[in-house]
């Protein structure tokens, strides 16, 4: 058996070498590369020449190593494949393009640990353009752009509050540009900028983010990093890029950091705030000086602020452990028939004196906390063990705005799912109109990836936001929600009944199916179903309850 093992990991080396492909296993603790194959075409056998990550990405042409990290990163943020092209020096002044192919493996707290890839040397030599970058990336150096940054460091920090992991924010400020664009030029200033990016890709992790953030500052948002680890962190950056000095074609420049550090994921902080401090903690640093390092801390207000975002999140973690955070369900209905389609989960908290109340203020805290993915993970573990429990019931629930655009989240969900079509099938996942707008594209890829998972998909509070006929068409729901504020004593407000009329038609035209929520009596349910609702909610038809009512059917 050993032996044909052995056999078969010969004749897939050989296959991988008569198609010119090198395979790799990158391990990210050690920045280790094992490789398979060499590139006979440009004279180089990886296996001899670049035993790391660190030193293969100092072989790649330097225009090209800040599209590649911005792919390696993203990939770590999502379910995708890696995929990207670049050159390589081809070994007589030229260069070649390769296909690089990978994926990531994570380890059980959710970091990425390896990765595996292939890569494919192209036929293309000499003079290609790189291909033009997305408008989210910066135009000099290749790296994300502000508003791009911002947006991957929420993600990461919503999947670092929930696994306690800790991680820091660095504002990393050029000296002297100024001087440098007098002394020197533009062209100078440019090429100053363009090699501190291609040291910073070099000198830190794959699952770390590079960005811009202004004219002379560029933004590192270091994944897994202790508080007393920041300082040394700061110092290392600095060392590897102000090491050499930069040639610019018109003479050297010594390049010099500043550094504004900020600690977190800290409760109720978001990505926003995270980036301000650490801006905040660089100004005090080029101010009393400048090339050093300043970490962040925050004034005696802010502390008590802190401490009481600590609170709620300490509050929601201990009702989990508690097991006092629990499902009420509501049914929703058919509007033809009365038959119940599927119960949405709420959630419910009981108090230590064993009332149960709405989870609604806890919710609300939570997301002032930024902790609200703590019970967005709950919600989502605790459905599905409903799901495996009861093979007849459908379930659906709610899901926040940050957790619609945590890929993470979503992985998790995705993965959960694979193999179990039969859950999917059975599972109605909600976003809300509102969380839509802040991001279509990724709440496109989002609704996308719950659909080709099986699950089907709801917009929730359909009328009450500012959803356009753009929003609707590229929203591949399955549901639109009426909003419950269109519903309320809709047989006195003819208004809303006309309005409801529109919403219906435009959904229809679009091919979603509609559901009206909060109906509360036989009338307004009379008026849904003669507009054509197509299901119904409200305490007319059911109240939440805590027990499993369709048990009670044979469900």
């Amino acid at each position: 058996m050993v032996v044909g093992g052995s056999d078969k990991l010969d004749r897939l080396k050989a296959a991988l070498e008569a198609a010119g492909d090198v395979a790799y296993l990158w391990d990210f603790e050690s920045d280790r590369i094992e490789w398979s194959g060499r590139f006979a075409g440009i004279g180089l056998d990886p296996a001899d020449t670049l035993g790391t990550g660190r030193d293969w990405a100092g072989h790649i042409y330097a225009d090209d190593l800040p599209r590649r990290r911005s792919r390696l990163a993203e990939h770590c943020d999502s379910d995708a494949a890696f995929d990207c092209e670049y050159r390589l020096p081809d070994g007589a002044g030229g260069f070649a393009w390769v296909e690089e192919r990978g994926r990531v493996e994570w380890d059980e707290q959710g970091r990425p640990q390896r990765m595996l890839g292939v890569l494919r040397l192209r036929g293309e030599r000499g003079v290609r353009r790189a291909e033009p970058e997305a408008r989210e990336h910066d135009g000099l150096t290749g790296h994300f752009d502000k508003s791009r940054l911002r947006e991957r460091v929420a993600q990461l920090l919503s999947f670092n509050e929930r696994t306690d992991v800790p991680s820091a924010f660095l504002a990393i400020a050029i000296e002297n540009l100024v001087a440098t664009d007098a002394r020197l030029g533009h062209d100078a200033v440019d090429a100053v900028l363009i090699e501190v990016g291609r040291r910073l890709d070099l000198c830190v992790r794959v699952s770390d983010l590079i960005g811009r953030l202004g004219e002379d500052r560029f933004g590192v948002m270091l994944a897994y990093c202790p508080p007393e680890r920041i300082a040394a962190a700061a110092q290392r950056i600095s060392r590897a890029v102000g090491g050499e000095p930069v040639e610019t074609g018109r003479g050297r420049v010594y390049p010099s950091l500043s550094v504004g550090a900020a600690a977190c994921p800290e409760q109720g902080v978001g990505a926003d705030q995270v980036i301000a401090h650490a801006e905040s903690a660089l100004a005090e640093a080029r101010g009393s000086g400048g090339s050093r390092c300043v970490q962040y801390q925050p004034t005696r207000a802010q502390r008590a602020e802190r401490r009481r975002s600590a609170g709620t999140g300490e509050m929601v973690r201990q009702a989990i452990r508690d097991g006092r955070l629990l499902f009420a369900y509501q049914p929703v209905v058919c509007a033809t028939t009365g038959v119940v389609d599927y119960f949405e989960c709420l959630l419910r908290v009981r108090d230590p004196d064993g009332s149960i109340v709405t989870g609604g203020d806890l919710v609300r805290t939570s997301e002032s906390a930024g902790v609200i993915g703590l019970i967005d993970r709950f919600v989502l573990d605790n459905t599905l063990r409903e799901l495996a429990a009861h093979p007849g019931v459908r379930l659906g629930f709610n899901v926040s705005g940050l957790t619609a655009a945590d890929r993470r989240w979503l992985r998790s969900l995705t993965s959960l799912l694979r193999n179990k079509p039969d859950w999917a099938r059975r599972l109605v996942v909600e976003i809300t109109e509102t969380a839509t707008l802040n991001d279509l594209d990724e709440s496109v890829r989002f609704v996308n990836s719950l659909r080709h998972a099986g699950c089907r998909v709801a917009l929730d509070d359909f009328g009450a936001g500012h959803t356009t006929l753009q929003h609707l068409q590229s929203l591949a729901v399955d549901t639109v929600k009426i909003d419950g504020s269109l519903v309320r004593d809709l047989p006195s407000k003819p208004e809303n009944q006309v309005f409801i009329r529109h919403l219906l038609g435009l959904a229809r035209s679009l091919g979603f199916t509609t559901l009206a929520e909060c109906v509360e009596n036989a009338e307004e349910a009379a008026i849904l179903r003669a507009e054509g609702v197509g299901f119904l909610q409200g305490y007319h038809f059911g109240r939440p309850s805590i027990e499993r009512v369709w048990l009670a059917n044979g469900g």
